[in-house]
């Protein structure tokens, strides 16, 4: 069976070896997103050192946890940089609508922002609420530049806000999707790709997972 094939899914609070070639669907393979993220991480440094040589100030890493820590990390071991991280905790709530959905702090930003060049981390671009928060509250410090990169970025989705990632991984369908950081009910971060949960797992429509940014 290739990898991209799938066997039937199990019951949401069954034991699974999501670790198989059965589980799911897999999108992006590990060594894809290896290959990816070093690039990636080639060229934010690049650019930011370059901020840096037209406007002298400290370089700040802001990743939105907990779903975006294991790209962070990847991601920062190719930026050969100075560098110092601040975390942000974001919760995006549910709602009826998309006007009605949002997203809140869970823990304070960085108080060090201002003159600093920012760099803010996010492991999937979906409505857009996460990282509409983040960056506008960063704005509000002055920084002296402030760039955004994601893993993922959903085209297709219904955006709640018109925001766009100044550095993305990978585009990928409108689906749910876990691994390489992203979960579902906490589970399956560390899937070493990014695969699609599979359709009669649990329902997409559950606010459990950190995954709809």
């Amino acid at each position: 069976m290739s990898a991209d094939e799938t066997t039937p899914s199990p019951e949401p609070h069954q034991a699974v070896d999501a670790h198989s070639n059965g589980f799911g669907t897999v999108l992006i393979p590990a060594h894809e997103i290896q290959n990816r993220v070093k690039d990636l991480g080639r060229q934010v440094a690049t650019d930011i050192a370059q901020d840096v040589g037209r406007t002298p100030g400290p370089v700040v890493i802001v990743p939105v946890m907990t779903g975006a820590m294991v790209f962070t990390a990847d991601l920062i071991r190719a930026m050969p940089i100075d560098m110092s991280i601040g975390i942000v905790g974001v919760t995006s709530y549910p709602g009826t609508s998309m006007e009605s959905r949002g997203a809140t702090l869970q823990s304070e930003l960085p108080s060090n922002l201002g003159g600093a060049h920012v760099l803010v981390i996010d492991d999937v671009l979906d409505s857009g609420r996460t990282l509409e928060l983040v960056r506008t509250l960063i704005s509000q410090q002055s920084p002296a530049s402030l760039r955004t990169c994601v893993l993922l970025d959903k085209p297709g989705a219904k955006r709640a806000a018109d925001i766009h990632a100044d550095y993305v991984g990978f585009e990928i369908p409108n689906v749910f999707v876990v691994g390489y950081g992203l979960d579902f009910a906490d589970r399956f971060r560390n899937l070493p790709e990014v695969r699609r949960l599979p359709d009669n797992f649990a329902s997409l429509d559950s606010a459990t997972s950190d995954t709809s940014s």
